[in-house]
């Protein structure tokens, strides 16, 4: 059987005409092709409870943690800057129980943009709240106005990480997050930064847990850069690997 992918979903909470007093559930397309592209089978994980979490968890060799909301800043002990976006607490919540259950199943995670971002929170880190006010003069523009598949910036990638082994020592990426992490997590480690010093991928320096996060989206960019499409077959082949471990 092929890997089961499991991909993080999320709630449309104002829904547009249509869809009035109906919440809708869903993950972003370009999640579901890649993974399919790269010869796996994606589901989607409805926010739900720590107990859903752990139920869907039993089901799937790999996970997603995929971006969306801002992380409330009450879970890294911050007030509500004034440039904060919408929070959901309760995906929050569900997206910690997800990685916390796919940590103890012993399965492969990637983190994307707010996955970053939710692992280092739960792994004590914080985050810079809005980039464009925290930050300073220095900050390269990390939200484009240009098409997504577009890759915007560059990053230079630490040649002892996993990360390296996919893009290799530079690479352009698409950008469009106005939070990013500010102090990193206990047992994680930054293998990318953009030129203006932002973390954009972290691993865990913890040899057990089988984890690697971005903070641009490769998945947009899966269907037109090699790089990017590598990040996923890793995760398949790790997947792969770790199903055949818990047989």
């Amino acid at each position: 059987m092929k890997p089961i992918i499991g991909v993080s979903g999320t709630q449309l909470l104002n829904p547009g005409r249509g869809f009035e007093g109906t919440l809708v559930a869903y993950t972003p397309q370009n999640y579901i092709d890649t993974v399919q592209g790269v010869g796996a089978t994606p589901i989607m994980l409805p926010v739900g409870t720590a107990e859903d979490a752990k139920n869907m968890v039993a089901l799937i060799d790999a996970l997603i943690l995929t971006g969306g909301h801002d992380v409330n800043p009450a879970l890294y002990g911050e007030e509500p800057h004034r440039n904060l976006t919408g929070i959901f607490p309760k995906r929050d919540a569900f997206d910690f129980a997800l990685y916390a259950a796919a940590i103890e199943k012993g399965i492969p995670v990637l983190g994307v943009c707010r996955g970053l971002q939710i692992i280092n929170v739960y792994h004590g880190g914080s985050l810079y709240q809005d980039l464009p006010a925290q930050y300073g003069d220095e900050l390269l523009l990390h939200v484009q106005k240009a098409p997504f598949d577009i890759p915007m910036h560059s990053i230079s990638v630490q040649t002892e990480s996993r990360l390296y082994e996919a893009v290799g020592a530079h690479t352009r990426v698409n950008t469009f997050h106005h939070q990013a992490i500010k102090q990193l997590g206990n047992d994680l480690k930054a293998v990318a930064h953009s030129v203006d010093g932002i973390v954009e991928a972290i691993e865990s320096a913890d040899p057990n847990i089988d984890m690697i996060a971005l903070q641009w989206h490769p998945e947009i960019m899966a269907t037109t850069d090699t790089a990017n499409n590598r990040l996923f077959e890793d995760l398949v082949a790790r997947a792969a690997k770790a199903k055949l471990k818990l047989s």
